[in-house]
């Protein structure tokens, strides 16, 4: 098929406009934890002890011996652990009654 779309792309004379578009990469890859650790930023050792977390385990598929997690699964579980910046609630309200006075 990809050698089907490859001749047609070809023999397309210059200046025509493309009546398709083929993607040819998956947009929601399964990753091998060394690829995550590329993508994350957190080393190999480090996943899989977030693999075995008792509390919140990263999703993961095992296919024969290999551990693969997929890039959206990932994402959704690194979002749980975004922090908001702290508020400091009376500070804010000691200003503002600074500011009345």
């Amino acid at each position: 098929m990809a050698d089907d779309v490859a001749e047609r792309v070809m023999r397309r004379p210059a200046g025509s406009v493309a009546g398709e578009v083929v993607v040819s990469v998956s947009l929601d890859p399964y990753l091998s934890l060394r690829a995550l650790s590329s993508y994350s930023g957190l080393s190999v050792r480090t996943l899989r002890v977030y693999l075995a977390d008792p509390i919140r385990p990263l999703p993961c598929y095992r296919v024969g011996g290999k551990l693969l997690v997929r890039r959206s699964e990932f994402d959704t579980w690194v979002a749980a652990f975004r922090e908001h910046g702290s508020s400091d609630v009376t500070g804010v309200v000691e200003e503002v009654l600074r500011e009345l006075q």
